[in-house]
């Protein structure tokens, strides 16, 4: 609420005022003159002695100081903020600020701006944050729009909801925003039916006249749909929706996944990013990227930026403590945004994510012939907490639906896979050399593995030889032939444990000339002739005689 905050802020909107009259020559209430700079007497300011407003003569670095009223050359590097738009007017038309380090005068930088619009808010904005910066985040709580100030009528999948369905958190420069099914209470909603009728649908009380002047200049409202294990980045990707007016939003789900290494990049939960998350959400980049800058701004300038999480043990930034933080901030900005801070090199895009496609249409509202009536209702019912006959430039009717209640999946799967490649490969021998992969076993296993085995088998011989010639030798003389008794399998010949086949026993040596006993035969009992018969038969004994 800009009207809680002036106590605050008094001062900082009293010399933006008067920037403007000093700059432009209008002010509230009196006819737009363009003054001098030398025509402000005004005491001394500490916004303009932090951040010196300028005002350019030429391109030649030579400005006009707003403060002290003074032309002076402007030494230092200069940014302009807007480079992409083209300055063709006058070059007293451009105004910016100048950041100087506070440990070394000589250091400073330039900011220019096509616009002086874009000059004032930036200006203004660094001031606001500062101030923000020192005030606790209770109070800043209280100062901000309730759930019940901010919703007059509230409708999801055919019935009435209220406050207790909205979550809030805080945004460091909006103030309170509210979340719809957040799933913080243990409840998640889920709609039965696609179609604007069983969505969410609320009227958004949005006070204009209450509106920071110089920090907002839209009227409306943003909104973003997201998952409830994700931050809601409101102000990078939210969608704004305008007042008098009925806003449909309709949105179809997609799931994507993206494969991991090697196929991509990606990170599946982001453990592997050596970055803290400072959002307690689910992993992105985003959350990734602020994290990384808001690491660095606490180790470079030993303080945190306002618009982002405070990491542990660190402090926000506020020219009290840290005279220098705008400086070194905008140095700092000026690295991550050239990617010199390796951050866009430390972050990884997620493997997961979820994603809505937003159609959204827009309808007059209320019509002509039911706006009387419409506002008086609405006034009565919000008539006990505000003062004063609601205008439809107050109100926001807003309709968040599914087209439908399917869910689209998009997966990535890898073209060749090894499965794949080995089929693709014994297709294309098939093809040109008429070969299979049984062949090509075939071949692997006579030149590979029975050349191994042969070599093996020669090498076993020539070791079981030289093992047999060391006893041998060791021995001092062949065993004579007597001493003992030989066996067939100690035949000296057959030397080789597998039998010998008919050519290798053709290539077989000569008997010696003394040769060594052979295998002597078999001595069988049964060749033995033993009879019963203690005499000669008669018959025997005459053919004998004869």
């Amino acid at each position: 609420r800009y009207s809680s905050m002036k106590d605050y802020l008094s001062e900082l909107d009293k010399e933006t005022k008067k920037a403007l009259e000093t700059f432009y020559g209008f002010s509230e209430g009196k006819s737009k003159v363009r003054r001098s700079v030398d025509g402000w007497n005004s005491t001394e300011s500490n916004f303009f002695k932090h951040i010196p407003l300028l005002k350019f003569e030429d391109f030649s670095k030579t400005a006009t100081d707003l403060r002290s009223g003074q032309k002076r050359k402007i030494e230092g590097s200069v940014f302009h903020k807007d480079s992409s738009i083209v300055n063709s007017g006058d070059s007293n038309d451009i105004i910016g600020f100048q950041l100087c380090d506070a440990n070394n005068s000589s250091e400073c930088a330039l900011y220019t701006f096509s616009s002086g619009v874009n000059a004032i808010q930036e200006w203004y904005k660094l001031h606001y944050m500062n101030i923000m910066a020192q005030i606790p985040l209770e109070t800043k709580e209280k100062l901000s729009y309730s759930a019940d100030d901010l919703l007059l009528t509230c409708f999801f999948d055919g019935l009435s909801c209220d406050k207790r369905h909205f979550t809030r958190f805080h945004h460091p420069l909006h103030g309170n925003c509210y979340t719809f099914n957040s799933g913080e209470n243990g409840t998640i909603l889920s709609t039965s039916t696609g179609g604007s009728e069983y969505g969410l649908q609320v009227v958004l009380y949005i006070d204009e006249a209450d509106y920071n002047p110089f920090l907002v200049t839209s009227t409306g409202a943003k909104i973003i749909v997201h998952d409830q294990n994700e931050y809601p980045f409101i102000e990078d990707i939210g969608t704004e929706i305008e007042t008098a007016a009925a806003t449909s939003i309709g949105m179809h789900f997609t799931r994507s996944r993206k494969l991991s290494k090697p196929y991509s990049d990606c990170t599946e939960t982001g453990a592997d990013i050596p970055v803290e998350n400072l959002y307690n959400k689910s992993y992105s980049l985003q959350i990734c990227l602020h994290s990384c800058f808001q690491k660095a701004m606490v180790d470079s300038c030993g303080c945190a930026q306002y618009a982002q999480p405070l990491p542990a043990g660190a402090e926000y930034c506020n020219y009290k403590k840290n005279p220098n933080w705008m400086y070194c901030y905008y140095r700092l900005h000026e690295k991550f945004v050239k990617e010199q801070l390796g951050c866009q090199q430390i972050c990884k895009d997620a493997c997961s994510f979820k994603e809505w496609a937003l159609t959204t249409s827009i309808a007059q509202w209320p019509s002509t012939v039911s706006e009387d009536w419409m506002l008086r209702v609405l006034s009565w019912d919000k008539g006990q907490k505000i003062n004063k006959k609601l205008n439809k430039t107050d109100l926001a009717n807003l309709m968040v639906f599914y087209k439908d209640l399917n869910e689209r999946f998009i997966s990535e799967n890898p073209a060749n896979t090894l499965v794949i490649l080995l089929s693709n490969f014994g297709g294309q021998l098939g093809l040109w050399m008429s070969c299979s992969v049984v062949c090509v076993i075939e071949i692997v296993e006579v030149f590979f593995i029975d050349s191994l085995s042969i070599v093996m088998r020669r090498q076993w011989q020539k070791a079981k030889k030289w093992w047999n010639d060391r006893k041998r030798d060791q021995s001092g003389k062949l065993p004579q032939a007597g001493g003992l008794e030989r066996q067939g399998h100690d035949n000296p010949v057959c030397i080789d444990e597998d039998l010998p086949t008919f050519n290798t026993a053709l290539r077989l040596p000569l008997p010696q000339d003394n040769p060594l006993p052979r295998t002597p035969p078999p001595n069988y009992s049964t060749l033995r002739l033993e009879t019963a018969f203690t005499e000669q038969l008669p018959d025997t004994l005459e053919v004998g005689q004869h």
